[in-house]
């Protein structure tokens, strides 16, 4: 079977290895997954992270655990066994929407084709298929959103949506990646994105290996920033976009929102279609989930704050579809009203 290997995974054949994106930029290390519970645990404590690429990982996993079964997988035992591995890879993150997209469209292919004798063939080229499916919508997305940026813009992006947080090439930074390379100027300010340091970790980590101009501003400068006509454009990404146009982001999004429609600077949001979920009304509708409190009072393993300080550490917020100028898929950039437009995209 043919391999695969990007910035964020490599599938071996027999293993996914992934970057260990908690290290990176100051250390580059790798973790190997054997087992779809390792897998689990790589999505689960972040090794691995980004709405797309946990659902490319989670489809490696999946094929992982059609290895490990030592039985046949046409029996009942086989068919509860492969229940229970889908159930077990969709446990280790809530919110995003691509975690279960991808684990429903591997299921459904191992339940077609259940009398095949090489089931773990097709299986392992279905997850393969959604992986370079991926990179390439990333870069459909990237054309359409690269039209909406002109030559000498400044963005302004939060989190990180680029190559670390899909397959390969990114969603919000391969609207700024193809905007490059169609020759235009493109500046980038990247939020921190606390408490995680997405922004400052990755993001600009990866913009700085490309070349293109990032400076990096903490959280909370991103209004005064605006204000000082610094921001032309800010572009997102989604882990979960709901059917009225609510779109889950990382925590912090919903503030940047607010900031760029008091200063009217248009927001983007770069998602593919299955970050889409049309079965979830509104963002009211969206598990978000909370984390460990020890990533607000520890910053990179140092205690920052008093012992037994009372926390709350959502991982995500939601931004209501009134604050969001546009939506850019795969199959264009769409407008509200959302809960009709979105809807033509899957017609």
């Amino acid at each position: 079977m043919p391999k695969l290997k990007t910035m964020t995974l490599e599938w071996t054949g027999d293993s996914v290895v992934f970057v260990d994106q908690r290290k990176l930029p100051l250390e580059e290390v790798y973790v190997r997954c054997t087992t779809h519970e390792e897998t689990f645990a790589a999505i689960k404590d972040m090794i691995v992270r980004g709405a797309p690429a946990i659902g490319a990982s989670a489809a490696f996993g999946y094929v992982l655990g059609a290895k490990e079964f030592d039985g046949n997988l046409n029996s009942d035992e086989g068919i509860r066994y492969m229940e229970s591995v889908k159930e077990r890879l969709a446990s280790s993150r809530p919110t995003a929407v691509n975690l279960f997209w991808a684990l429903d469209r591997m299921h459904k292919k191992f339940l077609n084709r259940l009398s095949s004798e090489n089931i773990i063939d097709i299986l392992e080229e279905e997850a393969l298929t959604i992986a370079h499916e991926d990179i390439e919508v990333n870069k459909a997305i990237g054309k359409y959103g690269a039209e909406l940026l002109r030559d000498g813009d400044t963005v302004l992006t939060h989190c990180n949506a680029g190559a670390l947080a899909t397959v390969d090439y990114g969603t919000a930074l391969g609207v700024i990646r193809a905007a490059v390379e169609a020759g235009k100027k493109i500046s980038v300010y990247a939020d921190e994105t606390r408490p995680y340091l997405q922004g400052a970790r990755l993001t600009a980590w990866e913009l700085m290996k490309d070349g293109i101009d990032v400076t990096l501003i903490s959280d909370n400068m991103a209004g005064w920033v605006m204000s000082q006509g610094k921001i032309n454009a800010v572009v997102v990404g989604a882990d979960r976009i709901a059917a009225n146009g609510d779109v889950a982001n990382k925590i912090g999004t919903y503030s940047v929102a607010v900031l760029a429609q008091r200063h009217g600077i248009p927001f983007y949001v770069a998602a593919p279609l299955s970050t889409i979920d049309l079965l979830t009304p509104t963002g009211k509708e969206i598990p978000i989930e909370e984390r460990s409190h020890k990533e607000i009072t520890h910053v990179q393993g140092m205690q920052v704050a008093p012992n037994n300080v009372k926390c709350y550490n959502p991982a995500f917020d939601v931004t209501p579809w009134n604050l969001i100028t546009g939506i850019i898929t795969e199959k264009g950039v769409v407008r509200p009203p959302y809960d009709v437009t979105l809807k033509k995209l899957f017609d």
